[in-house]
């Protein structure tokens, strides 16, 4: 296995360290806290056949749906790569493993919040399954941070866990966009992200036929072409009604790549030059920043928001999704015959299952799109903090087991 890059643990150090000042601004001062956050920077009045309403530009939005398309391009890269590329993770048989355990384990996070939240939910505003959407997601960077420490940079185990969690948090922020009530023929702007992708790729993404000129192999590797094609798939899936955070999604299988997968965020792919990781090597500076003022907008817990919904948190997070994993990982191998990869144990699925236990990015987003506002919202988001003791609890049993 490749050594994967360190920069995705400065990704993780920039989320924690924008969530810990959040945290601290809001339970010092949260009126100061909040008016930055919800701060009307712009209204965009934008024709009906567009968007119904006034589009008002807040710190919250602009970060959640504008900015963080660049990090989900980022992990949607990768994804990617392991899909088509040779040698590629999830290449031929070997998706059906992992994409099996992302589907258990999001029905389990699923089930637990809806059987909890009929037992012990209070709140007046919940109604029947309200707020099911907000356990499905995981976080990336975070479930890196710990696996790293839990099995080393370069154990294959670190691989399958952060494939589990990048297929568990596209799919889930597809999920929230699908079950939304207010969805619509507006889906019909999803012809635009297809649209300027397949133009794109029949123009620049192509590999140059024997004999194509050295201005036209040059003209390939601009990345001035995906960057416009990125900006209106980007509109396309915004005005569609789905999460504009996966926007930028469509235009990645146009893009030109190499042949060869190194493995997920491997320090291989640095001396790489092809459209595809170029852009995601300019990315990585940006993508910390975003990083950060996601946690920063994000972030912020109310220390005195502790509440059932707390709990329906985390125990869809700490009990439903390790328990549907678990299951769906017993289903596939008595009915499939599926095997774990190489030198991954059963060990090492278990160290998994906790990591995968801790929830916050898209979690996050999930909240105030799935849940009433207020004191709903407040709640989860701490039971969403609490749910990072996972990664402590993880270090310690790989520590007491061994690696």
């Amino acid at each position: 296995m490749y050594r994967i890059s360190p920069f995705v643990r400065h990704f993780a150090l920039a989320l924690l360290g924008g969530a810990g000042i959040a945290t601290l601004w809001v339970n010092l001062s949260p009126g100061s806290y909040y008016d930055f956050v919800e701060w009307h920077m712009a209204e965009l009045s934008l024709p009906g056949w567009i968007w119904a309403g006034t589009v008002t530009l807040t710190p919250f939005m602009v970060v959640t749906d504008i900015l963080m398309a660049l990090f989900f391009f980022f992990i949607g890269k990768e994804l990617w790569e392991a899909l088509i590329l040779e040698r590629g993770a999830l290449s031929g048989g070997r998706a059906l493993l992992p994409a099996g355990l992302v589907v258990s384990g999001m029905i389990g996070a699923a089930l637990m919040w809806i059987v909890l939240s009929a037992l012990i939910e209070t709140a007046e505003e919940a109604g029947f399954a309200t707020g099911w959407q907000v356990p499905l997601g995981s976080d990336v960077v975070l479930a890196y941070l710990f696996g790293r420490l839990a099995f080393g940079s370069g154990h294959p185990a670190l691989h399958l866990l952060l494939l589990l969690a990048i297929g568990t948090d596209i799919l889930a922020l597809l999920v929230l966009g699908l079950s939304s009530p207010h969805l619509s023929l507006r889906l019909l702007w999803l012809v635009l992200p297809v649209a300027a992708s397949g133009a794109v790729w029949a123009l620049y993404g192509r590999r140059p036929p024997p004999g194509t000129s050295e201005l036209r192999r040059r003209a390939g590797m601009a990345l001035w072409p995906y960057m416009l094609a990125g900006a209106a798939s980007w509109f396309g899936v915004a005005a569609s009604g789905l999460p504009a955070t996966l926007g930028l999604l469509p235009v990645i299988p146009a893009i030109a790549h190499a042949d060869r997968s190194f493995g997920l965020f491997a320090e291989a792919e640095t001396f790489l030059h092809d459209p595809l990781n170029r852009l995601a090597h300019l990315l990585i500076r940006p993508v910390a920043v975003v990083l950060f003022l996601f946690g920063l907008v994000r972030g912020g817990v109310d220390l005195l928001a502790f509440a059932p919904t707390t709990l329906v948190t985390l125990g869809s997070l700490w009990i439903g999704r390790p328990l549907g994993m678990a299951l769906g990982a017993l289903g596939l191998a008595l009915v499939f015959g599926l095997r774990l990869p190489p030198q991954v144990r059963l060990r090492h699925l278990g160290l998994i299952l906790v990591i995968l236990g801790c929830g916050f990015t898209v979690p996050a987003i999930a909240l105030a799109a799935a849940l009433p506002g207020g004191a709903m919202q407040e709640a989860a988001r701490m039971g969403l903090a609490l749910s990072l003791l996972a990664g402590p609890l993880a270090l310690l049993l790989a520590r007491s087991g061994g690696r």
